[in-house]
């Protein structure tokens, strides 16, 4: 697998006209290779020209990382610096003449990008949107079917978060719940939002002690990760009777929802996914309280490329991975977000979750 990414990845960098390809410890890193290096202070890099690559290494760290890949190391140690290891690395990439053209890992230190800098001066510099971003972007069938798993775990933590709704339970014993979900099925909790009543009105809300009360809404945001691939999503609740505007809110992130599934196509700009929940939501009145972009990728990372803004040019492919999200944030009431995560899957939109979107009603 990391040897057709890496022949991949040298087919880009072709039609890009990328001589160089510079990445850190990093999820792209992951993606490329499958290696995870200890990161510190001390310079790890992998560089990949079209002909060469190889990592640059503390020597530290070369007996753990062999058994991890088949490609050079060109090790420094503490007492050397790296300085001389990446002349050779360089040398060795064909980095000998001033017209390069490179990309670096825009995720890694910037004290490791300056090392390369400073070694090549004159290059053209860039990150790695166009190049290793592309590629991972585009989910191959062993990513889907990770994903895909991740979701599924997702729908069951999602029903213990709300199972465990009663009188007085705090935000973080609802979270303790879903956490423990995870761990019993061997997953670990990336993040967890609980948000009750008017806690819901903060897109970004830190769960806390807040207890619960009847007659209100409750948002759960949660995401857990399993085998090296995460989930994202988000549905909503009430405990008792649904307080004044809730369905009606519902109804309109509904509609909203399912008019951005039917615009994500590939060949559709990300623009105008975000455009067709936003006009939904605009011509129900309640425009100004949606706060933030329709969606974000999901791969490795749970936030990557694409991003679904109203300002993203953007153009949708076969394989992309992104949420859509549109939510409504009435401050001092309550806020509703509904999140689906969708793979662009035979020019459509698959939704990844089994878990419908009605909302959960437990009794007070």
């Amino acid at each position: 697998m990391y040897e057709e990414r890496m022949a991949r990845l040298r087919e880009r960098m072709a039609e890009t006209g990328t001589d160089l390809v510079i990445v850190g410890p990093s999820s792209h890193l992951v993606w490329l290779t499958g290696m995870s290096p200890h990161g510190d202070e001390r310079p790890v890099l992998l560089i990949v020209s079209r002909d060469h690559a190889g990592f640059l290494m503390p020597a530290l760290n070369v007996d753990s990382q062999r058994p991890f890949t088949k490609l050079p190391f060109y090790p420094w140690t503490d007492a050397d610096g790296p300085g001389a290891a990446l002349a050779k690395l360089l040398k060795d990439c064909g980095a000998n003449r001033d017209s390069l053209k490179i990309a670096l890992d825009e995720t890694m230190r910037a004290d490791f990008a300056l090392l390369v800098i400073d070694a090549l001066p004159g290059a053209a510099r860039g990150f790695l949107t166009d190049t290793v971003s592309f590629l991972r972007g585009q989910k191959d069938e062993a990513e889907y079917a990770l994903l895909k798993m991740n979701a599924v775990l997702n729908d069951g933590a999602m029903k213990a978060g709300f199972a465990a709704l009663r009188q007085g339970v705090t935000e973080l014993e609802v979270a303790r719940a879903i956490r423990d979900f995870y761990a019993a099925n061997g997953a670990t909790g990336e993040f967890v939002s609980v948000c009750f009543g008017e806690n819901g009105a903060f897109p970004h809300h830190h769960t806390g002690d807040r207890k619960l009360r009847a007659n209100e809404a409750v948002l759960i945001d949660i995401g857990g990760r399993k085998d090296g691939y995460p989930s994202d999503m988000t549905r909503i609740g009430v405990f008792g009777d649904k307080p004044e505007g809730f369905d009606e809110v519902h109804g309109v992130l509904e509609r909203a929802v399912q008019a951005a599934i039917a615009v994500a196509k590939p060949g559709v700009a990300a623009k105008e996914v975000d455009k067709a929940a936003r006009d939904v939501i605009t011509a129900a009145g309640y425009g100004d309280f949606f706060l933030h972009r329709t969606g974000h990728g999901l791969g490795i990372d749970i936030h990557e490329p694409p991003y679904i803004t109203g300002t993203s040019e953007t153009i949708l492919r076969e394989g992309n991975v992104f949420s859509i999200e549109p939510g409504i944030y009435l401050q001092g009431r309550f806020g509703l977000r509904l999140e689906e995560i969708v793979i662009l899957r035979g020019n459509r939109a698959e939704v990844l979750s089994d878990l419908p979107r009605e909302a959960f009603v437990v009794k007070a």
